[in-house]
């Protein structure tokens, strides 16, 4: 079978547009080659700043052929009493392209019906792709999309031409008014092209060989990795790969050349963070590391080319990382002149937090209220050191307190990061330091919790003073919008109260959040904007146990039973689970709907929930006995293996 290659060349792509194109690429053309009925082998896509390419070893040049029974009219319909064709008949056989005597009468469900016998496939594969191709260039999903010239299909960027080729046969067609070609192009410098195919498989050698390009990213990324790791151990050293970053760089070029450059070693006295934010941020460059954990006066760049004078492009690149160095000398020396943080937190009052929430001082005046509150009822399930309420409400006073350094104020990345430098460097207790670091984490779902007791409560009284003041404000997120980023902040809570296992009221602490802000108009009022927060936040806890490999039964059973504490939801949420997996629960569940149906039907219009009590008088049965006496046994048992957390010893699991 002969090969196929579609390569659709554009102007520079962002490399974050790549992951999903490819993606869609590669399931809408398998679907739609599965659809139409060739043999095929699986596509392989992959890109270039300049072209999204999907490539089939094996396609099979004509469909298979295959026998559809296709059923129209009924036979009472197609057929008068004397036997005759009707019109229905006449019309169902005229449709499909076949004669009265073609019709046949199959059985159903429904009685007899029409129906006839048709050829499907047999179609070359040619011209199916010329009908594919179009539809799948055109209908791909890009972040952004944008219209060039007197084009009116938008893309994400120009398309400069498009390679159709099936086998050493050209697949014509025209998308977005770029007819297809067998021609492709190389490498702007080192082989620019055009380069004709004659031959789709003979598409990597071609782009390789003439065109100087590497167009599978995993290959790029292959020798970036390689070189760079040999280019740093001539110095000693070990990159320190950003694996974000490195993606990045892999899908900004097409013939990757790493090149080491290097800086003045008295720039080594600023943060190893702010050091690398300077040249994974700034400059797409990575670190180098010696063996004992510390940097090198060096880093790693990747260029897109391969230079005549590397030495000339690496002082170019090394000088304007020198700037950014020099800048970031500049600020630190300017913020730890301070003798602490006094300065910054008056400043603090000037800076807007959200304009009817106040000023970013009063956020850390409510922070600094929170975890106090949080230090006085909150409980951590781990073995380490007692936070003191004195260092719980320091860290929630400072936490914002970088914000207004000029450190942040150019990286603005390492907001939080540089509050835990200054913090040690002002002499701070390591716990406070250690907690102004993390407060922002987690930053998203894959990211992790803050490790420290101190980092743990910031970080859910910070997101906590915010969702309570959003909430208040009517600003709750919909499907299209979360513009305050509510969602992750209701997560992050979830998830750092899971990890740390810290056991407190959630309810309880967004009435304290609400509280802080103290005599205010509000759009909501404050029970109703606590109910619906309450919601939003269960909402987050399915979706988080859910992700977690619970199922979405058992999670909402969990939530709607009470979810107040965090972690026991959650090691409930994992006994029932477990307990749904055995031969018994089909049975317990059974059991307790019963019971609880008869407990519904004997309350009656009762408001109260019934206590439990009973009188053993009143037993008669010896089944009753029995019942009675057992839930006598095992009801001591039962409470202490509820207050002890044993959930799973709860049940017969």
């Amino acid at each position: 079978m002969p090969a196929f290659v579609l390569e659709v060349g554009t102007e520079e792509m962002p490399a974050r547009f790549a992951a999903d194109a490819e993606k869609a690429l590669a399931e809408r053309l398998s679907a739609a080659l599965r659809e139409a009925g060739p043999a095929f082998t699986d596509p392989i896509v992959c890109s270039t700043p300049r072209r999204l390419v999907a490539y089939i070893a094996d396609l099979a040049e004509i469909s298979a052929e295959y026998e559809e029974v296709v059923t129209g009219p009924s036979g009472k319909a197609a057929f008068d009493i004397s036997g005759r064709p009707t019109r229905a008949a006449e019309g169902f056989a005229k449709a499909h392209g076949m004669l009265l005597q073609d019709l046949f009468l199959v059985e159903t469900d429904k009685g007899p019906y029409v129906a006839v016998r048709k050829r499907m496939g047999g179609r070359r594969t040619a011209e199916l792709l010329s009908e594919l191709c179009p539809e799948l260039i055109l209908h791909l999903p890009f972040p952004k999309r944008m219209r060039w010239g007197t084009c009116k299909t938008p893309f994400a960027r120009p398309i400069r031409w498009i390679l159709a080729v099936l086998g050493n046969t050209p697949v014509p067609f025209t998308a977005a008014g770029v007819p297809s070609g067998t021609s492709t192009y190389g490498h702007r410098t080192h082989g620019p092209g055009p380069f004709t195919l004659h031959n789709a498989s003979e598409y990597f050698t071609v782009t390789a060989e003439q065109g100087r390009i590497t167009v599978n990213g995993d290959e790029r990324r292959r020798i970036i990795t390689e070189l760079g790791a040999q280019a740093a151990s001539e110095k000693q050293g070990n990159v320190l790969w950003n694996e974000q970053l490195l993606q990045e760089v892999q899908g900004l070029c097409e013939h990757p050349a790493p090149i080491l450059g290097a800086f003045s070693r008295t720039y080594l006295e600023l943060p190893r963070e702010v050091l690398l934010t300077s040249m994974e941020k700034h400059q797409k460059s990575f670190g180098v590391e010696g063996e004992n954990g510390r940097l090198l006066p060096y880093f790693l760049t990747v260029l897109n080319l391969s230079p005549e004078n590397p030495d000339l492009v690496r002082k170019g690149w090394e000088r304007v990382l020198r700037a950014r160095l020099e800048d970031a000398r500049f600020f630190w020396k300017t913020d730890t002149a301070r003798a602490g943080f006094d300065s910054w937190l008056a400043a603090l009052e000037t800076v807007i937090f959200l304009a009817p929430l106040g000023s970013m001082g009063d956020k850390s005046r409510r922070i600094e209220r929170l975890c106090a509150y949080l230090s006085e009822h909150a409980r951590c399930g781990l073995p380490e050191t007692m936070l003191s309420r004195e260092d719980a409400m320091r860290a929630g006073r400072i936490a914002k307190a970088d914000l207004v350094s000029e450190m942040v104020k150019e990286f603005d990345v390492l907001q939080g990061i540089m509050g835990g430098i200054y913090a040690r460097r002002f002499g701070e207790t390591p716990e406070v330091a250690a907690g102004v670091a993390e407060q922002y984490l987690p930053a998203g779902p894959d990211t992790p919790t803050p490790s420290t007791l101190c980092g743990a409560l910031l970080s859910i009284a910070d997101k906590a003073d915010t969702l309570a003041g959003c909430f208040g404000l009517g600003m709750i997120p919909t499907g299209a919008a979360d513009p305050y980023a509510l969602r992750r902040a209701a997560l992050g809570i979830a998830r750092t109260a899971c990890d740390r296992q810290l056991r407190f009221s959630v309810s309880a602490l967004f009435a304290e959040a609400l509280r802080g802000y103290g005599e205010r108009e509000w759009k909501l009022e404050p029970d109703r904007a606590l109910v619906r927060l309450q919601e939003f936040f269960n909402l987050r806890l399915k979706n988080l146990f859910t992700a977690e490999g619970a199922e979405t039964l058992i999670a909402e059973a969990v939530i709607l039973s009470g979810a107040d504490d965090v972690w026991a939801a959650r090691e409930r949420t994992a006994a029932l689970g477990a307990f749904s997996r055995t031969g018994d629960f089909a049975a317990g569940v059974l059991t307790f709907k019963r019971a609880a149906n008869i407990l519904h039907k004997q309350a009656g219009d009762v408001e109260a929930a019934p206590s439990g009590a009973y009188d053993p008088g009143l037993l008669e049965h010896e089944a009753e006995k029995a019942l009675a006496a057992e839930l006598e046994r095992f009801g001591p048992t039962f409470d202490r293996l509820w207050d002890a957390d044993a959930y799973s010893d709860c049940l017969p699991c």
